[in-house]
């Protein structure tokens, strides 16, 4: 029997699909402490795992980025991790010292779980609640130029954030290293290998697991009437005018819809509105699921993954990088299609498309019976329980391949943004914005031209 440390960021998409495993390693008389937040110590609690409270040692941020009206950039997420990781420092110190864990297992963007593992070297399992991302799959995450430039001129403040980390004994160099996916690490993917991109590229380090759902109702969907879900999620879901547009949209439809607005939007601003239309903070989505024909879903892979298990087709409604990447998955798997507009003739089409159409059915139902085929939860706790997996020689040969690429796409964003610092001083000009225009041109053909050379 093992002692395992869990670690995970405080977001329900990254926590739900871990609370199968956790119990299934408990049952099996792993000893399990889960460092997570106040608002989840119930379900963690529910596992059987000892719950360990992170709330005083996270970085400040804003009371409505807390509540949810308003989200942090990719710049702003990573300084406030780091600065976590940096308070946590002795603390975890401590829990290790006294533990004395086997293992730990950090969800994939959680830095103070990666690092606690990386400075005690402790073998770690990396969990991946989204797709795993190498220089394949990376294709399907496409930024927007907001989003570049956010990172561009973010790198001095991760730079100085990571600099502080140094005096804690975390000597990370790059921020890469802590959130891109390797072939050397060992990582669980809350995917199966057909819905997983390109999931032939990655080494035996990986196991694709598929859905972890904590509970599995009947399916359900020969109802009086076609039920329709919307839920945007938990973080993005401040869309009042979306949620009345959504009931326009379907109150002269012979049509059951139920609405998950998340913990800003009050549902009684909302409810009443239409006789077939119901409004609440929250449900229990996987039983919504089990009778719904169609789901308008934001598309965390979390929810996606869910719909899929139950044999749900989607009208595909992403609000971020990550959650375009997953929606583009569940599309090309013909599960769902695209809200192109958020008007309400939009959203009407689109749905009644979905509803009116078998294909997308059909589609979704091959999807779950994949999915219900999948390791899960057992599978899993098996991988964890056999970390660390030791490293084929073909592993060590694709090392190279894996971290070359990397090295020089990092020198050529270097020395942009160093030419972007310089570019008033030798031109004589303001407009340090064309480089960055320019760099964000060139380089895909850079990446190509550096995949051949390797």
């Amino acid at each position: 029997m093992k002692s395992i440390m869990f670690f995970c960021i405080p977001a329900h998409g990254h926590h739900n699909p871990t609370f199968p495993v956790v119990k299934e390693l408990v049952n099996r008389g792993n000893t399990v402490r889960f460092y997570s937040f106040n608002e989840f110590k119930e379900k963690v609690e529910a596992t059987g795992a000892t719950f360990i409270s992170c709330d005083a040692y996270l970085a400040e941020v804003t009371k409505k980025v807390e509540s949810g009206e308003e989200t942090m950039s990719t710049t702003d997420m990573t300084i406030v991790d780091l600065q976590s990781t940096a308070k946590m420092d002795s603390f975890l110190q401590k829990e290790v010292e006294e533990f004395k864990p086997d293992i730990i297992v950090s969800d994939s963007v959680c830095f103070w779980g990666k690092l606690t593992a990386r400075k005690y070297k402790i073998p770690m399992v990396v969990s991946t609640t989204t797709f795993a991302f190498n220089k394949q799959s990376a294709s399907y995450m496409k930024s927007s130029f907001a989003e570049i430039m956010d990172l561009i001129k973010g790198q001095k403040r991760v730079k100085a954030e990571l600099k502080n980390l140094e005096q804690h004994g975390y000597h990370e160099k790059s921020i890469m290293p802590l959130v891109q996916n390797d072939n050397y690490t060992d990582t669980i993917v809350y995917a199966t290998e057909k819905y997983q991109p390109f999931s032939n590229t990655f080494s035996k380090h990986y196991a694709f697991v598929g859905p972890s759902v904590s509970a599995d109702y009947l399916l359900d969907k020969k109802n009086k009437r076609p039920r329709v879900y919307i839920s945007l999620g938990t973080v993005i879901s401040n869309k009042p005018d979306f949620y009345k547009k959504c009931i326009e949209a379907l109150k002269g439809e012979a049509v059951d819809v139920i609405i998950s607005c998340g913990r800003v939007v009050d549902p009684e601003s909302i409810n009443g509105l239409a006789e077939n239309v119901k409004v609440y903070r929250n449900v229990n989505q996987l039983e919504v699921l089990s009778k719904a024909n169609v789901f308008l879903t934001h598309n965390g892979m979390n929810s996606t993954s869910e719909s899929l298990y139950m044999a749900t087709p989607m009208v595909l409604f992403p609000q971020t990088n990550e959650q375009r990447a997953v929606a583009r998955r569940a599309k090309e798997m013909g599960a769902g299609i695209e809200l192109k507009g958020e008007s309400v003739t939009e959203i009407h089409d689109a749905i009644m498309e979905v509803l009116n159409n078998g294909k997308y059915a059909d589609a979704a139902m091959s999807c779950s019976d994949d999915f219900r085929s999948a390791l899960g939860p057992k599978g899993a706790a098996d991988f964890i329980e056999a970390a660390p997996h030791l490293m084929p020689e073909e592993d060590k040969k694709n090392i190279r391949r894996e971290i070359i690429p990397g090295v020089l796409q990092l020198v050529f964003w270097c020395v942009m943004i160093a030419f972007m610092f310089s570019f008033k001083p030798l031109t004589g000009s303001d407009k340090w914005w064309i480089v960055a225009i320019v760099a964000n041109v060139i380089f895909p053909f850079y990446k190509k031209m550096v995949a051949r050379l390797v």
